[in-house]
């Protein structure tokens, strides 16, 4: 229990927690800005009219289709952002000197 506090309304905080802060505010960035880009694209969403010509049509759906893309990137973008916060928690950094390991020889 050394390594859990009180907090003033009873709930537990851990202390000691190892997290590489460097995965975490990548991931924390990745996150940003998937939700940023997919506010964006969800106002941008092309809207079709009536009477539009073959042509308009086709444009439209291209548009619409790469806009669908985009969102998906975006969603793609948010997933590998929560991926890298929940490594960071579990990414414990190698101390320097480390263990030593000593090889034992072969008794003859």
């Amino acid at each position: 229990m050394k390594n859990f506090a009180f907090h003033k309304y009873g709930k537990f905080i851990i202390t000691n927690v190892l997290v590489d802060k460097k995965i975490l505010a990548g991931g924390l960035a990745m996150i940003i800005v998937g939700i940023a880009l997919s506010a964006i694209l969800g106002e941008a969403t092309p809207i079709g009219q009536g009477g539009m010509t073959a042509e308009e049509q086709l444009e439209f759906l291209m548009e619409e289709q790469q806009n669908t893309d985009y969102k998906t990137l975006a969603g793609i973008l948010i997933g590998v952002g929560f991926l890298l916060i929940l490594i960071s928690f579990g990414a414990r950094r190698k101390k320097k000197g480390g263990v030593k390991r000593t090889e034992k020889k072969p008794a003859n």
